[in-house]
Protein backbone atom coordinates (compact mmCIF):
# COMPACT_ATOMS: atom_id res chain seq x y z
CA UNK A 1 0.00 0.00 0.00
CA UNK A 2 0.84 3.54 -0.86
CA UNK A 3 1.26 6.47 1.36
CA UNK A 4 -2.28 7.71 0.03
CA UNK A 5 -4.14 4.61 0.65
CA UNK A 6 -2.59 4.52 4.21
CA UNK A 7 -3.70 8.04 4.61
CA UNK A 8 -6.62 7.22 2.90
CA UNK A 9 -7.70 4.50 5.72
CA UNK A 10 -6.34 6.60 8.80
CA UNK A 11 -8.93 9.52 7.63
CA UNK A 12 -11.34 7.31 6.84
CA UNK A 13 -11.50 5.28 10.44
CA UNK A 14 -11.17 8.94 12.00
CA UNK A 15 -14.47 9.99 10.13
CA UNK A 16 -16.77 6.82 10.68
CA UNK A 17 -19.86 7.08 8.86
CA UNK A 18 -20.20 10.80 9.45
CA UNK A 19 -18.21 11.92 5.91
CA UNK A 20 -17.29 9.96 3.25
CA UNK A 21 -13.34 10.36 2.13
CA UNK A 22 -13.51 10.97 -1.77
CA UNK A 23 -9.96 11.65 -2.33
CA UNK A 24 -6.37 11.75 -0.55
CA UNK A 25 -3.04 13.22 -2.39
CA UNK A 26 -0.20 13.39 -0.17
CA UNK A 27 2.91 15.52 -2.49
CA UNK A 28 5.95 16.74 -1.52
CA UNK A 29 6.63 20.47 -1.41
CA UNK A 30 10.16 21.47 -0.38
CA UNK A 31 10.90 20.35 2.88
CA UNK A 32 7.74 19.41 3.69
CA UNK A 33 4.78 17.56 2.12
CA UNK A 34 1.15 18.52 1.54
CA UNK A 35 -1.75 16.39 2.08
CA UNK A 36 -5.09 17.06 0.28
CA UNK A 37 -8.32 15.19 1.79
CA UNK A 38 -11.46 15.60 0.02
CA UNK A 39 -14.49 14.45 2.18
CA UNK A 40 -18.64 15.24 1.38
CA UNK A 41 -21.55 14.02 2.95
CA UNK A 42 -22.25 10.58 2.86
CA UNK A 43 -25.05 9.10 -0.08
CA UNK A 44 -27.39 6.39 1.75
CA UNK A 45 -28.93 5.92 -1.51
CA UNK A 46 -27.84 6.56 -5.11
CA UNK A 47 -31.27 6.29 -6.50
CA UNK A 48 -33.42 9.25 -5.66
CA UNK A 49 -34.83 12.40 -6.51
CA UNK A 50 -34.17 14.65 -2.84
CA UNK A 51 -31.06 17.28 -3.34
CA UNK A 52 -28.70 16.34 -1.04
CA UNK A 53 -26.85 19.30 0.37
CA UNK A 54 -23.10 20.62 0.08
CA UNK A 55 -20.90 20.33 3.68
CA UNK A 56 -21.32 23.56 5.17
CA UNK A 57 -18.12 25.65 6.72
CA UNK A 58 -18.49 24.62 9.93
CA UNK A 59 -18.76 21.11 9.11
CA UNK A 60 -15.76 21.46 6.72
CA UNK A 61 -13.49 22.72 10.24
CA UNK A 62 -14.88 19.98 12.37
CA UNK A 63 -13.73 17.50 9.98
CA UNK A 64 -10.23 19.45 9.23
CA UNK A 65 -9.73 18.89 12.87
CA UNK A 66 -10.86 15.38 12.77
CA UNK A 67 -8.37 14.57 10.61
CA UNK A 68 -5.62 16.71 12.08
CA UNK A 69 -5.79 14.70 15.31
CA UNK A 70 -5.73 11.26 13.69
CA UNK A 71 -2.92 12.02 11.22
CA UNK A 72 -0.74 13.77 14.41
CA UNK A 73 -1.56 10.87 16.46
CA UNK A 74 -0.74 8.25 14.30
CA UNK A 75 2.57 7.91 12.36
CA UNK A 76 1.52 7.38 8.96
CA UNK A 77 2.79 10.58 8.02
CA UNK A 78 6.20 9.75 9.82
CA UNK A 79 8.13 12.67 11.28
CA UNK A 80 8.28 15.17 8.24
CA UNK A 81 6.60 18.19 8.00
CA UNK A 82 3.42 18.16 6.39
CA UNK A 83 0.41 20.67 6.00
CA UNK A 84 -2.95 19.64 5.76
CA UNK A 85 -6.00 20.87 3.21
CA UNK A 86 -9.08 19.44 3.92
CA UNK A 87 -11.81 20.43 1.00
CA UNK A 88 -14.85 19.17 -0.79
CA UNK A 89 -14.62 18.01 -4.39
CA UNK A 90 -15.51 21.39 -6.53
CA UNK A 91 -18.04 22.03 -9.66
CA UNK A 92 -15.35 21.16 -12.00
CA UNK A 93 -15.41 17.37 -10.63
CA UNK A 94 -16.50 15.05 -13.96
CA UNK A 95 -19.62 13.65 -13.03
CA UNK A 96 -19.06 9.14 -14.12
CA UNK A 97 -20.72 7.54 -11.10
CA UNK A 98 -24.33 7.52 -10.37
CA UNK A 99 -23.33 8.76 -7.03
CA UNK A 100 -21.92 11.67 -8.70
CA UNK A 101 -25.67 12.50 -10.37
CA UNK A 102 -26.79 11.70 -7.27
CA UNK A 103 -25.10 14.81 -5.14
CA UNK A 104 -26.31 17.16 -8.43
CA UNK A 105 -30.05 16.33 -8.03
CA UNK A 106 -31.43 19.48 -8.78
CA UNK A 107 -28.55 21.43 -10.82
CA UNK A 108 -28.29 21.97 -14.01
CA UNK A 109 -25.61 19.50 -16.04
CA UNK A 110 -24.34 19.11 -19.40
CA UNK A 111 -23.94 15.62 -20.43
CA UNK A 112 -21.67 14.35 -23.60
CA UNK A 113 -23.83 11.50 -24.87
CA UNK A 114 -22.57 8.72 -27.20
CA UNK A 115 -24.20 7.95 -30.05
CA UNK A 116 -26.73 4.49 -29.95
CA UNK A 117 -28.52 2.58 -32.22
CA UNK A 118 -31.03 2.59 -30.35
CA UNK A 119 -34.07 4.58 -30.20
CA UNK A 120 -33.97 7.83 -27.80
CA UNK A 121 -36.25 7.67 -24.50
CA UNK A 122 -38.33 10.41 -23.76
CA UNK A 123 -37.33 12.49 -26.31
CA UNK A 124 -33.12 12.36 -25.27
CA UNK A 125 -31.27 13.13 -28.57
CA UNK A 126 -28.95 9.86 -29.08
CA UNK A 127 -25.78 11.80 -29.50
CA UNK A 128 -24.05 15.06 -28.52
CA UNK A 129 -25.09 17.36 -25.92
CA UNK A 130 -28.13 17.47 -23.36
CA UNK A 131 -28.09 20.22 -20.75
CA UNK A 132 -31.00 20.21 -18.00
CA UNK A 133 -31.62 20.18 -14.67
CA UNK A 134 -30.77 16.65 -12.95
CA UNK A 135 -34.67 15.97 -11.43
CA UNK A 136 -33.76 12.50 -9.98
CA UNK A 137 -31.33 9.26 -10.72
CA UNK A 138 -32.51 6.12 -11.43
CA UNK A 139 -31.21 2.53 -11.43
CA UNK A 140 -30.11 2.69 -14.66
CA UNK A 141 -30.01 6.51 -15.65
CA UNK A 142 -30.53 10.20 -15.09
CA UNK A 143 -33.85 12.21 -15.16
CA UNK A 144 -33.31 15.70 -16.93
CA UNK A 145 -35.64 18.64 -17.08
CA UNK A 146 -35.14 20.28 -20.27
CA UNK A 147 -35.79 23.62 -21.35
CA UNK A 148 -38.25 24.71 -24.27
CA UNK A 149 -37.02 25.98 -27.50
CA UNK A 150 -38.94 27.86 -30.50
CA UNK A 151 -39.41 24.04 -31.36
CA UNK A 152 -39.78 21.67 -28.81
CA UNK A 153 -41.97 22.12 -25.56
CA UNK A 154 -40.06 21.95 -21.87
CA UNK A 155 -39.88 17.90 -21.54
CA UNK A 156 -38.44 15.68 -18.84
CA UNK A 157 -36.00 13.53 -20.61
CA UNK A 158 -34.35 9.90 -19.03
CA UNK A 159 -30.45 9.28 -20.07
CA UNK A 160 -29.18 6.06 -19.62
CA UNK A 161 -25.72 5.83 -17.96
CA UNK A 162 -24.75 3.75 -20.62
CA UNK A 163 -25.09 6.65 -23.12
CA UNK A 164 -23.13 9.51 -21.09
CA UNK A 165 -19.47 9.77 -21.61
CA UNK A 166 -19.25 13.13 -19.75
CA UNK A 167 -21.17 14.98 -17.12
CA UNK A 168 -20.47 18.41 -15.65
CA UNK A 169 -22.38 20.04 -13.18
CA UNK A 170 -23.08 23.71 -14.30
CA UNK A 171 -22.38 26.61 -11.85
CA UNK A 172 -25.49 28.59 -10.80
CA UNK A 173 -25.69 31.82 -8.77
CA UNK A 174 -29.10 31.30 -8.05
CA UNK A 175 -31.23 27.64 -8.59
CA UNK A 176 -34.82 27.65 -7.86
CA UNK A 177 -36.24 25.75 -4.72
CA UNK A 178 -38.16 23.09 -6.53
CA UNK A 179 -36.26 22.11 -9.10
CA UNK A 180 -39.36 20.25 -11.11
CA UNK A 181 -41.37 23.80 -11.22
CA UNK A 182 -38.84 26.48 -11.80
CA UNK A 183 -38.17 29.37 -14.71
CA UNK A 184 -36.42 26.33 -16.93
CA UNK A 185 -40.72 25.42 -17.86
CA UNK A 186 -40.97 28.91 -20.26
CA UNK A 187 -40.21 28.16 -23.35
CA UNK A 188 -36.69 30.46 -24.46
CA UNK A 189 -36.66 32.69 -27.12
Amino acid sequence: MGLDQDVHEQVSAALGDDFTVDAVTVTPAGRRRVARITVERPVEEVVGDSPIEPLTLDEISDVTRLVSDALDASDVMGSQPYTLEVSTPGTDRPLTEPVHFRRVVGRMVTLSLRGSSAAPQDGAPTDGEQTGRVLAVTTDGVDLHVKGTKKKQPHTAHIPFAEITKGVAQVEFSRPQNPSVDADTEMEA
